[in-house]
């Protein structure tokens, strides 16, 4: 299949097309990257999408939540997208990718598509290629995508940058709103919900949510003029998820009003952009024979203490420079 072929398939809305696209930009492979790169030209162009990041400590209930609602979406008419990233093994570097399986209603309706992806080494919470996979989607047809991150809870920073709204879920009872906020990833924070608001949890849920509310108030948020929504909800029970899209459109509405929704996926094409290029100068800091000879020899003298590994890289950058210039 051709890139136009592919192209054309997955403007049409077919599933197929869009797989083998998101396996095309996923690839390492030189040949690939150049053939992803021409598939992403032919379908660039503004869509009117919501992209949305879910993130959340682990068995908080991220699959079950987005399951309902995604769900939910459908019934209102929308067509979703769920990027739901998985942690690669540090030692084999494969992963699960189970999250399929665990949305086993949304993953049956022609309106949805669930695509797990591996995080393969890439920090932040996302896959590598995350940005692009989103691309394709939305030209698929899918106007709500949404970001499962991994669930390491203080290092997703990298989400926030690719989204219009990051939703953190939390756990009832997880220890008083003052204990629970930390710096950093409630700082980004634009949608809080407390899951599992359901039984003997319910009321523990309704007192988070209080006390995640009063703690708000000694942070500074991302957007000041834009108020952190809160909510209870019970994704098992499918309660409290119609309130949870209300506040996301609100939210959306606001950032247009007030003309941040343009300016903020301008920043993130500026930041993609940057990452894009600094993987690009790594790759070909190591793809050249004498940088990697030399980078060998640094290594044995690092090994044997006779440089440390400070010095090894400056002077390893100090090279290239001086190789450059010539």
């Amino acid at each position: 299949m051709t890139v136009s072929q592919l192209a054309k398939g997955i403007k049409a809305g077919k599933r197929r097309p869009l797989a083998k696209g998101i396996t095309l930009v996923e690839s390492s492979h030189p040949s690939d990257q150049e053939q992803a790169a021409q598939l992403l030209t032919h379908l660039a162009e503004d869509r009117d999408t919501i992209r949305i990041g879910v993130s959340g400590v682990p068995g908080v209930g991220k699959s079950t939540f987005i399951e309902a609602f995604g769900n939910h979406l459908i019934a209102e008419g929308h067509r979703v997208a769920v990027l739901a990233v998985d942690p690669s093994s540090p030692t084999t570097g494969g992963s699960i990718l189970g999250d399929k399986t665990r949305m086993e209603t949304l993953s049956s309706r022609e309106e949805a598509f669930i695509r797990p992806s591996p995080t393969s080494g890439t920090l932040g919470g996302v896959a590598k290629r995350t940005r692009e996979t989103m691309l394709l989607c939305e030209a698929g047809g899918y106007d709500v995508i949404l970001v499962e991150t991994v669930g390491v809870g203080q290092s997703e920073f990298e989400v926030s940058s690719m989204v219009d709204c990051f939703m953190m879920l939390m756990l009832p009872g997880a220890g008083d709103g003052l204990q629970g906020i930390k710096r950093g990833i409630m700082e980004i924070t634009d949608v809080m919900v407390i899951n599992k608001a359901d039984g003997d949890q319910e009321k523990l849920a309704l007192q988070a949510k209080s006390e995640y509310e009063h703690a708000f108030h000694f942070l500074q948020t991302r957007l000041p003029d834009i108020p952190v929504r809160f909510h209870a909800v019970s994704a098992l029970k499918n309660k409290g998820i119609t309130e949870v899209w209300s506040s996301i459109l609100q939210f959306i509405d606001a950032l247009k009003q007030q003309g941040f929704f343009n300016e903020q996926r301008m920043s993130q094409n500026l930041s993609w952009f940057k990452r894009l290029a600094e993987d690009a100068l790594i790759e070909e800091l190591w793809r050249g024979e004498h940088n990697r000879e030399m980078a060998e020899q640094l290594k044995k003298g690092i090994i044997n203490n006779e440089i440390l590994p400070s010095v090894a890289a400056k002077k390893m950058v100090s090279i290239i420079k001086k190789a450059d210039s010539n």
